[in-house]
């Protein structure tokens, strides 16, 4: 959410990112918000000075008093009266108008970052580098849901009986391999300097919009009927939500974190060959990073959050690159997100694994995570990161670690997660 002043001083600045992010329907929000805080401020100030002249109606009405004047006295009490009532039907409208200008103030994108490249959508990001030589063995691999179930680690039939479409079973050694993969990276963020950390699985609405965009929550979220809490999508809502309302002290900052969690999303309007199977589905385990920093430090965590992805996967043997999202590519409160994506030899192309965001003060302003600096308070700067989300992330594993007859090679940093074990065998 932008802060409201810089947009009153800056709607040209604010008009031209909404035509960068392609959302020209929100363009009449500048103006409309900028006429109700107009006339918000407006309520204020004749409201601040009715307050203020209260007590000094009181006094004069004990003087009059004093001096025998009742008759000028009762004329100010009417006026007090008067007053009251107004100020009354003034706060009413501060409270009217606070909410209307909130209500649009948190549909307006944030603004981007001007090294964002402009573009529709995500066909339209653009590649930074790859990391690691893409390799085509020269024999055929099956589709990642028939690699699992070769090797007996994947029933789909039985979790549709339970659950539906978008649900799994993981079985013997694929169920071990995907726990050991959210282990080893737990444990390498740990290496990194990153507190652990297991945080609720359901949050509030308040929380809720504090991290995301209505147009994502509509998508991704599921509420749970009858109570104010909802599945998160990520870990990153409840481990961003653990601030809220909260003054950070900041020789303690950067704090970061790297979580676990179940992830639930709604996925509406998923379809296509490549989201059958476990690419796209309504629940997973995923291992997160998030910072909260400085300001000043928000660009330069960027970029370690990414790397951090970046070399995981390279421990791994799996290649990689990265993308930079275009700006129609990126969510409202987003100032700058890149990709990482792997190597998938079977489709000869790269598919998206993690997302690096960083998302400036944005969400730190709507839940209120301030910063107590020497030279007073401010918004903290908020980036979140994937480090590994399987079972998608198996999809490259199993496909860049696959041999000729089927078995599944460890490489040697898995090992020890694995039991020893040096490869899965049907």
């Amino acid at each position: 959410m932008l802060d409201i002043k810089f947009l009153r001083e800056n709607p040209d600045v604010v008009k031209q990112n909404i035509k960068n992010k392609f959302q020209d329907s929100k363009l009449p929000l500048v103006d409309e918000v900028i006429k109700l805080d107009s006339e918000y401020r407006a309520y204020k100030g004749e409201a601040d000075s009715l307050r203020g002249g209260r007590n000094k109606l009181s006094k004069e009405i004990g003087m009059l008093m004093a001096q025998g004047k009742r008759e000028e006295a009762e004329a100010v009490k009417k006026q007090v009266t008067d007053n009251a009532r107004r100020l009354a039907e003034l706060e009413q409208l501060e409270v009217e108008y606070q909410e209307k200008i909130k209500k649009i103030m948190m549909v307006i994108p944030n603004i981007i970052d001007p090294s964002v490249p402009i573009g529709k959508d995500d066909s339209e990001n653009v590649e930074i580098q790859k990391y690691g030589e893409p390799v085509v063995p020269d024999f055929d691999i099956p589709y990642h849901a028939e690699i699992m179930e070769n090797l007996s680690g994947l029933d789909l039939e039985s979790a549709r009986k339970v659950a539906g479409n978008g649900f799994y079973y993981l079985m013997g050694d694929i169920a071990r391999l995907h726990s050991a993969i959210i282990s080893y990276a737990r444990d390498f963020m740990i290496d990194r300097g990153f507190t652990y950390c297991i945080p609720p699985f359901m949050i509030r609405s308040e929380v809720v919009t504090g991290v995301m965009s209505f147009a994502e929550m509509d998508a991704m979220m599921y509420k749970i009927e009858g109570e104010d809490l909802y599945l998160i999508g990520t870990s990153e809502h409840s481990m961003i939500g653990k601030y809220i309302d909260t003054i950070v002290p900041e020789e303690s900052l950067p704090h970061t974190l790297t979580s676990y969690s179940p992830c639930f999303r709604k996925e509406k309007g998923a379809h296509g060959i490549e989201e059958r199977g476990v690419y796209r589905i309504h629940q997973f385990e995923k291992q997160e990073m998030i910072v909260v920093c400085k300001p000043e430090e928000s660009p330069v965590w960027f970029d370690k959050l990414w790397q951090n992805t970046v070399d995981l996967f390279r421990t791994l043997d799996i290649p990689v690159r990265t993308l930079e999202c275009c700006s129609g590519d990126l969510a409202d409160l987003k100032v700058k997100s890149i990709d990482v994506e792997a190597w998938s030899p079977r489709q000869k192309k790269y598919f998206e694994v993690g997302s690096c965001s960083n998302l400036g003060d944005a969400q730190a302003r709507r839940l209120r995570i301030r910063v107590n600096g020497k030279d007073g308070k401010y918004f903290a700067h908020t980036l979140n990161n994937t480090v590994v989300a399987p079972p998608r992330m198996l999809i490259a594993f199993l496909e860049n670690n696959m041999n000729a007859d089927g078995s599944i090679n460890i490489p040697v940093a898995l090992q020890p997660y694995m039991g020893g074990k040096t490869k899965i065998t049907k």
